[in-house]
């Protein structure tokens, strides 16, 4: 949390986020892409990735569709443990782009399609499965007219269905246009490093570096139908005549049985002045601007001054007042003010009594620990830039590892917690081993649910078995031992003593007009009014495939999601202290948690009205899983920040009376 770092050095970070945020910038390096310079008619091989759909929400592979196959056959890509997660399946293709080159060539031309072909090729353009394709790292982008307005899009369509019409047309031709950047070398050499390194001017190392950088990468879509005879005499990369896009729908290829396709593109070689670190701009550019983020940060903040203004309300008029008026009060007088408490001075016998189901409440404060904390480190180096978009997978990846090695605050801080409320460190082990498995064993059933389905649609989507040993060896030779690590240090820990004794017998607690937990559920609301415009955008990122890179206001939004928790829950506990209520405990962890029902109905929400063209029941099942498992983690992390503040509040109220 934040509390971990020195107050300057996080008033220092937050304001340069601030001010890189404010400030106008076109151009920055993103660590994890590297730059390539390419000569004069050099030749550069796209590679292609999954068919995704924002219907279907399953991945599919490139060649499990009629395409082309490469000349050296299929050759898949190295991928990091985020990508295999993500479904990605990358492979190499046919096309072939030669360095400042315009030109038209062929591809090949099908066999006659068979049933099972033209059926998939219908099924997947009318699910609006989307080719991904990409030039030196750079992902395919084009742009479509809607409603008058040009939007970007990135991938380009496996076919359409026009209005009207009782046919399928594929995509076949493709018109591409890439932009170069003429880069010139830096011609210098560096010889030494440090304080005393020197540098030299080389000519050769201006020859070697320079070239043409790739710093943008485009496409039209066409449908365009060949004479099959005649274009399958030609060798693949043979040149033919360039043609422009038919609007007529007699030229366009339809999708029929025993009907030959002729797949060919054009290249475009446009100079640009686009610098190779900006050329990532055109693709992070956010849709609605950042107004829309500074209006959400403006309504967390007047939420959070709201909030403060009651604690500071409950602290120094209530609070400090009862202290201070009962301090100055003689021994007798204090006696006597005993037998008229009123108020959560009354509960002072019962309000550390163990609460129910402790050993739950342990792990789940454990597990909530350790997925704040990986959010947290997570969002901080993302905001500096070391999990850029070029690096495919990093994000996901990152999240895993930070995941596992922050076993050891989980099982620290469970078994400490568990000390306190027990007093002994009994079961320490057992209690461990339960944190380690608690939210991964969850989040391992439900996916492994998902991923039955995905594999009965041959979905890339669905976890490679060996992956899945893959996790399973990771978490239990990874995490489980670092969380019983983290639970041995816990049991030699100081241990946290109570100020006062609890009773014997529990205090009865008076009837109450309304239930308790309405008002717990209601809290919930606060934070989520704090967040619900970020997550809009996170999960436009997710299910429509956007870039998300606006880590900066992310940072600030959960830095103030944070402050709102800890607010909401004091606030809370207090109120339950006044009508003398000690169960304070659980209330404390949802007061703060129960923004995770909201963050769930906003998702189902969002499906509704966001996600119309999402189809069927298995790609409902599968949002609904994945929405499920993110709320689930929000309310773990959300709880724990509510339940450590109340409970450090608590411990200090009560720290501040002496009452026998």
């Amino acid at each position: 949390m934040a509390g971990a770092l020195h107050s300057s050095r996080f008033l220092a970070l937050l304001l340069l986020v601030v001010l890189l945020l404010a400030v106008p910038g076109n151009a920055f390096y993103l660590p994890g892409s590297y730059m390539h310079t390419y000569s004069e008619g050099e030749d550069i091989w796209a590679k292609v990735n999954s068919l995704t759909s924002i219907e279907t929400e399953m991945p599919f592979s490139y060649y499990s569709l009629p395409y082309c196959r490469p000349p050296g056959g299929i050759k898949k890509s190295a991928e990091n443990l985020g990508e295999l997660l993500m479904g990605d399946q990358i492979d190499n293709s046919p096309y072939r782009f030669s360095v400042n080159v315009n030109e038209s060539l062929f591809l090949c031309t099908t066999k006659g399609l068979n049933e099972n072909d033209a059926k998939l090729l219908k099924q997947r353009a009318r699910d609006l499965y989307q080719v991904n394709m990409m030039l030196d790292n750079l992902p395919v982008m084009r742009f479509a007219e809607q409603n008058g307005i040009t939007v970007q899009w990135t991938g380009f369509p496996v076919g359409y269905t026009p209005a009207g019409s009782a046919d399928d047309y594929i995509i076949n031709h493709l018109k591409f246009k890439v932009l170069v950047h003429e880069y010139e070398g830096t011609n210098v050499e560096i010889i030494g490093t440090g304080e005393e390194g020197s540098a030299v001017i080389s000519e050769t190392d201006k020859k070697g570096m320079s070239g043409y950088q790739i710093v943008g990468f485009e496409v039209v879509p066409c449908s365009v139908k060949r004479d099959a005879e005649a274009f399958s005499k030609l060798n693949m990369h043979d040149k033919i005549e360039p043609v422009s896009c038919p609007v007529e729908l007699r030229k366009s290829q339809a999708i029929r049985q025993q009907e030959r396709i002729t797949f060919t593109y054009d290249v475009e070689f446009v100079k640009s002045d686009i610098r190779w670190p900006s050329r990532w701009d055109a693709y992070l550019k956010m849709e609605a601007g950042a107004n829309v983020h500074w209006f959400s940060i403006m309504n967390s903040l007047m939420v959070i001054l709201f909030l403060a203004g009651i604690v500071f309300i409950i602290f120094l008029r209530t609070v400090r007042r009862d202290l201070t008026t009962y301090e100055e009060l003689d021994k007798e007088a204090q006696a006597q003010m005993n037998e008229e408490l009123s108020g959560w001075k009354l509960v002072v016998g019962d309000v550390f009594r163990e609460p129910s189901c402790p050993k739950l409440l342990c792990i789940m404060i454990g597990d909530g620990v350790q997925i704040l904390g990986m959010a947290i480190v997570t969002i901080v180096f993302s905001t500096l830039g070391f999990m850029s978009p070029a690096s495919r997978g990093m994000l996901l990846t990152g999240m895993i590892i930070l995941y596992l090695f922050l076993g050891i605050a989980a099982g620290y801080v469970s078994v400490r917690l568990w000390r306190t409320i027990k007093g002994t460190s009994e079961g320490w082990r057992s209690l461990s081993w339960l944190t380690a498995c608690f939210f991964p064993g969850i989040m391992f059933t439900v996916l492994t649910v998902l991923n039955f389905v995905l594999w009965g649609s041959k979905s890339t989507g669905a976890l490679p078995i060996s992956l899945f040993f893959t996790l399973l060896a990771l978490w239990f030779c990874i995490s489980v031992p670092l969380t019983l690590v983290g639970g041995f240090l816990g049991t030699r820990a100081e241990q946290i003593e109570f100020p006062v004794r609890t009773n014997q017998i529990p205090r009865e607690i008076p009837a109450r007009k309304y239930p308790s937990w309405l008002l717990v559920l209601g809290a919930g609301t606060l934070p989520f009014g704090t967040l619900f415009i970020e997550l809009f955008f996170i999960l436009s990122s997710i299910w429509l495939g956007r870039f998300y890179y606006v880590f900066g206001f992310l940072l600030i939004v959960l830095l103030m999601l944070v402050v709102v928790c800890a607010e909401v829950s004091v606030v809370l506990t207090y109120m339950n202290l006044c009508v003398e209520d000690w169960r304070w405990w659980w209330k404390a962890f949802f007061a703060s948690g129960s923004v995770a029902l909201y963050v769930f109905l906003y998702s189902i929400n969002y499906l509704v009205f966001d996600l119309r063209s999402l189809s069927g029941p298995v790609s409902a099942m599968l949002y609904i899983g994945y929405s499920f498992l993110m709320a689930f983690a929000i309310m773990l992390a959300t709880g724990t920040i509510g339940f450590l503040t109340s409970i450090s509040f608590v411990h200090y109220l009560f720290a501040s009376v002496k009452i026998d």
